[in-house]
């Protein structure tokens, strides 16, 4: 926890910062100018007559062409009832490093169009080019980053599903055997038949709040997750079964986040579950899971209710050394707050930490320390599911606020958003968000996915403390270094976080770790668990940079090595 001390009336942090009580973040939306002003395009506009047409899209982050800069791709959808003579495509913003943005989807090869869903991120091939999956109602789609700023579409090729028809919601890649190949988890929502589908108005499940809206997804028949292997020559293998993925029984899935929750060195699986019980997949390192939400106190909340899980965010928000879970919920529910309690077994602090002062609609949501003191603070993209609601007077808008709580150091968040500059004081119908820096300042922004409308870019403006950034390269582990652990020795703390794929809602932030240093100008140490359990060690680094690091072989003179 946050130690401090008053000294002349000021509030003195562990890491020596002052802080005032009454804090101000300010953040600008810079979409239109930046470039970023292609219209999502996704279902009805003013009523939704089916599920499929809620969902909306992820974002993801990440350099795709090796330049340095990070780009920004997002997933598009379509409607029933047609688009016009040209159909919507996904986005993929190549970043100029002008502070603007070019979309090359159509030259990079994103020439698909249909109910795009989530993204994530991940170099399959270990070729040095990160790979992307986007998931569809349809089948997925797997894309092979060539290397040259396009990309081919290899999913037959890959051995994955191209017939029949599936609800793709949220994935995530994992070498979850760690043999340094990335495998790939993939959520699915709803089974959808829309031909078999009731009509808005029509069941127990398609009204809300008296009012008629689209049916689901209690009423519909749940759809179960799939686990591919990597087979290390291009192509995957579904081990859904043998791994224990399908022995929970179906589920309405949604997001999906993998990080070693019980700090043994492998990577679990968290699936945020709407209306069914949310799902944590423990490694038992042979290539196996034990489903254990409920057990482990994830798959509910505080008294046991369901709820309808949207988005999932992980981090250490109190400094124990534990990753906790962060999940987005319906409306009138609280944005769920799982504390890692020992590694087996979580407790749900949503209450007492300050998270139920907006029950709004949550979808994408991201830890994110805004001001850099070390403490991660908490984004939450919101926007409802029924567009019906807007001037109904029914306590609900459609349009929703993007929510900021500060990390207040103690275990507790304060809702700062009416303090949060500009950018939070629009409403929006949000869906995915993704977070990472798009200008090299070091600082990470956000980018918000809105339903049929142009994507939200927020710039940091708040004033900062020192930073350090980890960008990571793995050699005999996957080359996205996904998995790998960074603890940061700061001051008196020891400050972790993890490389993950996917997570969010739908989305993928950048790989690149940002750590906030508060007044400190250097860090003791940074340590690496690399994804296959190798240790290596940095020593002391200046603040205010990115270190950039390659996986380096037991013996390297570049810093220490031991494997755990």
């Amino acid at each position: 926890m946050k130690r401090s001390l008053f000294v002349g009336g000021i509030l003195i942090s562990a890491l020596g910062a002052a802080v005032t009580p009454a804090f101000k973040a300010d953040f600008a939306d810079i979409a239109g100018r930046s470039g970023l002003n292609v219209p999502n395009l996704f279902g009805g506009v003013d009523r939704k007559d089916y599920i499929l047409e809620t969902t909306g899209n992820g974002a993801a982050i990440f350099d795709y062409d090796g330049d340095g800069r990070n780009d920004v791709f997002i997933a598009n959808g379509t409607r029933l009832n047609g688009v016009g003579p040209q159909a919507p495509l996904p986005q993929l913003y190549h970043n100029e490093g002008n502070g603007h943005f070019r979309n090359l989807a159509a030259h990079a090869g994103f020439t698909y169009s249909g109910w795009g869903q989530g993204v994530c991120v991940g170099d399959y091939d270990n070729d040095g080019h990160p790979d992307l999956l986007v998931t569809y109602y349809g089948h997925n789609i797997l894309y092979r980053n060539r290397g040259d700023g396009t990309f081919e579409d290899v999913t037959e090729k890959a051995h994955l599903p191209v017939t029949g028809t599936r609800f793709g919601s949220g994935c995530s890649f994992v070498d979850y055997d760690r043999d340094g190949y990335l495998d790939l988890f993939v959520a699915n929502y709803v089974d959808l038949d829309l031909a078999a589908t009731p009509h808005p108005g029509s069941g127990e499940f398609c009204v809300w709040k008296d009012i008629p809206v689209m049916c689901g997804p209690r009423g519909l028949p749940k759809a179960h997750n799939i686990l591919y292997h990597n087979n290390r020559d291009g192509t995957f293998t579904d081990v859904s079964e043998s791994a224990g993925i399908l022995a929970p029984g179906g589920r309405y899935s949604l997001g999906v986040a993998a990080a070693d929750f019980d700090n043994d060195g492998w990577p679990d699986i968290y699936v945020a579950c709407d209306m069914t019980p949310s799902l944590l997949f423990h490694n038992l390192h042979n290539g196996k899971f034990e489903e254990r939400g409920a057990e482990a106190g994830v798959a509910f909340n505080y008294d046991g209710a369901l709820q309808a899980g949207m988005g999932i965010a992980v981090a250490d928000y109190d400094g124990d050394g534990r990753l906790d879970i962060a999940k987005t919920n319906f409306s009138g529910d609280l944005t769920s707050l799982f504390h890692n309690d020992d590694g087996k077994f979580f407790t749900d602090v949503s209450r007492e930490s300050g998270l139920g002062a907006r029950q709004l609609l949550g979808w994408g949501i991201a830890f994110l320390d805004v001001d850099d003191d070390g403490w991660p603070d908490l984004i939450i993209a919101n926007g409802h599911v029924y567009p019906e609601v807007e001037g109904k007077q029914l306590g609900d808008t459609y349009l929703q606020p993007t929510v900021l709580y500060h990390n207040l150091g103690n275990g507790k968040f304060q809702d700062v958003t009416a303090d949060a500059g500009p950018a939070f004081q629009v409403p929006r119908p949000a869906r995915g968000l993704a977070i990472g820096d798009l200008d090299g300042d070091g600082r990470p922004e956000v980018v918000i996915v809105n339903m049929n409308g142009a994507p939200s870019l927020l710039k940091n403006r708040t004033p900062q403390g020192h930073f350090l950034n980890v960008s990571l390269t793995g050699t005999r582990s996957n080359r996205s270094a996904i998995g790998a652990r960074v603890t940061v020795s700061a001051g008196s703390r020891k400050i972790i976080d993890e490389v993950m794929s996917g997570g969010s809602f739908y989305s993928q932030n950048s790989f690149t770790l940002h750590f906030g240093l508060g007044p400190l100008t250097h860090v003791q140490n940074v340590e690496i668990r690399w994804p296959d359990g190798t240790l290596q060690e940095l020593g002391k680094q200046p603040s205010d940079q990115t270190l950039t690091v390659s996986e380096q072989a037991a013996g390297s003179s570049f810093g220490k090595n031991s494997k755990q």
